[in-house]
């Protein structure tokens, strides 16, 4: 086996030309020293990208709203978190992809061109953002965090800064949830507090409600056609 190795090996250095040999290595220790700055860079705008990409899209909103639907139908585990989850996701990308191709189109395409610098392509990248989140921020919110901000001043009479307009929109959009969750929840309840006073009326207090308000909050839902209800209207909800 050793011995096949070695001769695959050989076989293959002979096989390939002299230049693909060649190994080209800088140790300098600027240079070295750069490059692993710019790769810890990277990695961590890697690791960071999914929870910014949560921040300042609709995605909490969606996925807490779906949420809600199952608890309110009485389903702990259907449809799983994963579904859900991907969902959710694809319906943010649904509703974002027009901020997502101007700011590429302002930001992302000139810096790859060499046409601005990096700061530019930050300030033109997040302008389309920015507009999102302040067409969907309540007031109220950002007066709350900049009246909290810790040791500093918060102008109001402008644009609200990212690091109180990011919080002030995700505390927005998750009471914007809560309130069409409750809305959604009303009817389940309405459904299972009927199904809890006939089965008392009719003496059968030994039979847990829900083994009778489930298959009704489904059948109602399923009739209704709920999924594309709520998923148009939630969608709708971001073009108005």
């Amino acid at each position: 086996m050793r011995a096949l190795v070695w001769l695959t090996v050989a076989l293959t250095l002979a096989v390939l030309p002299a230049s693909a040999q060649e190994i080209s290595l800088d140790l300098s220790g600027e240079s070295l020293s750069g490059r692993i700055v710019q790769m810890f860079l990277i990695v961590t705008l890697l690791s960071l990208a999914p929870g910014i990409a949560i921040m300042v899209t609709c995605f909490p909103f969606m996925v807490v709203v779906f949420s809600i639907l199952r608890q309110g139908l009485g389903l702990q585990q259907a449809p799983p978190n994963m579904l859900l989850v991907s969902l959710a996701l694809f319906m943010t990308l649904f509703v974002m992809e027009p901020v997502f191709s101007e700011a590429w189109a302002r930001g992302l395409s000139p810096l790859l061109d060499g046409d601005i610098l990096p700061a530019q392509a930050w300030e033109r990248g997040m302008a389309p953002f920015r507009a999102f989140m302040e067409s969907r921020v309540r007031p109220e919110a950002v007066a709350e965090l900049a009246a909290a901000a810790p040791g500093r001043e918060v102008a109001l009479d402008g644009p609200a800064p990212l690091d109180v307009l990011v919080p002030a929109f995700m505390l927005s959009e998750l009471e914007r949830a809560f309130e069409i969750g409750f809305a959604l929840f009303l009817p389940f309840l309405i459904i299972d507090l009927v199904v809890a006073s006939v089965l008392m009326s009719m003496g059968m207090m030994m039979v847990p409600p829900v083994v009778v308000s489930l298959p009704l909050k489904l059948a109602f839902f399923v009739v209704a056609d709920g999924w594309s209800l709520v998923a148009g209207a939630l969608i709708r909800g971001y073009a108005t």
